[in-house]
């Protein structure tokens, strides 16, 4: 399928390829929808194997961008941005200086900021070329890490699925394993851990997975055994399409919540996931606290309003569960309603003539 055929498939607007020969930057903006406002996403950098891979990494990511704005009120549309580098050793100023001039070029139709293998001070550098730039540093007058509140905000998920599935919202005694211990999957295993439950975590760098170790009581298993634990609750937290057809098939739990974005390879998984009886929290409502925190930021930064509209995203699953009941249809079907419902009539909205 070509490029425009994969845009067609899912509503995509725009997809922006940018490339700087001298600083060795190659990067593509994907503009899912653009209906609730200006766009916004944060920037992936990953050495991905293909440019196929890079441009399907884009055009998922951005399309859950646009859902997890949707359903969580904001009024932004959806978009992303990725880097196709090596995180730890392509870094460079004038990579990061060309990308920021490159969305500034956009004049506002794209504000980005930090997500999978980019941080707070990479994105202080690319400020120097761009004014749509969030999620800075907080010693740099930013809102500082959003993985913070994103981890906050799966953290009050789970406990809305517990709570659904087993009446009640504390954890304490659960068994829990988290796949994926970067910046939000450890900031997570920090409020399991505080809640009392049994954590066993998994990361395919070892070195970040024993550090955890020598700070948390956790224990640390291998990444192909993560699927095959008894456990409560299944917490992926890394890369997305960890959840296809032979890890379903392998897993003993009974809820799925975690911070990844995409965690199912496609929609027949999450019907899998439905007929085994295992509760999957849509992904891009659990982890939206990130969204909700830079989206804050262009309001004008509130630390308690941030903190109170991720507590709600428990409420909000709530709502989906129910509606996901009331429909007879799994919890992913039942929030893409919610999205396009708030889409559909923000759109009619806008055909109000203005003079």
């Amino acid at each position: 399928m070509g490029i425009f055929d994969e845009m067609a498939r899912e509503g995509h607007e725009q997809l922006v390829f940018l490339h700087d020969s001298e600083s060795g930057l190659r990067s593509v903006v994907g503009i899912h929808d653009s209906t609730l406002g200006p766009v916004l996403g944060g920037c992936r950098m990953h050495n991905y194997d293909t440019e196929e891979k890079v441009i399907d990494d884009v055009l998922r990511l951005s399309l859950g961008m646009t859902a997890k704005s949707a359903v969580t009120g904001c009024n932004h549309g959806g978009g992303k941005a990725v880097i196709w580098g090596d995180p730890d050793t392509d870094k460079t100023e004038a990579l990061f200086r060309a990308f920021g001039r490159f969305v500034q070029s956009m004049r506002g139709r794209f504000c980005t900021g930090t997500d999978m293998g980019t941080t707070g001070e990479d994105f202080l550098i690319a400020a120097q070329e761009s004014e749509w730039v969030v999620g800075l540093p907080d010693y740099a007058g930013g809102i500082g890490d959003t993985s913070v509140t994103t981890a906050y905000g799966v953290f009050c998920g789970l406990q809305a699925a517990a709570d659904h599935l087993w009446g009640s919202g504390d954890l304490n005694g659960r068994t829990v394993v988290v796949q994926g211990l970067g910046k939000v999957g450890a900031r997570l295993v920090e409020h399991l851990i505080e809640a009392g439950c049994t954590v066993i975590a998994s990361d395919v760098d070892e070195r970040r997975a024993r550090r955890l170790e020598a700070s948390f009581p956790v224990k640390i298993v291998g990444p192909e055994e993560i699927y095959d634990i008894d456990c409560d609750i299944f917490a992926p937290c890394a890369m997305g399409g960890v959840l296809n057809e032979d890890t379903v098939e392998r897993l003993k739990c009974q809820i799925i919540g975690g911070a990844a974005n995409n965690q199912l390879a496609h929609e027949d998984v999450g019907h899998m996931l439905f007929e085994r009886q295992i509760l999957y929290v849509p992904d891009y409502i659990i982890n939206a606290g990130g969204l909700i925190q830079v989206a804050d930021e262009v309001l004008g930064y509130e630390p308690e309003r941030v903190r109170l509209k991720t507590e709600g995203l428990g409420q909000l699953l709530g709502r989906c569960f129910s509606l996901a009941d009331e429909l007879d249809v799994p919890p992913f079907e039942a929030a893409d309603r919610l999205v396009e419902e708030r889409i559909r009539k923000i759109a009619k909205v806008g055909r109000i003539f203005l003079v």
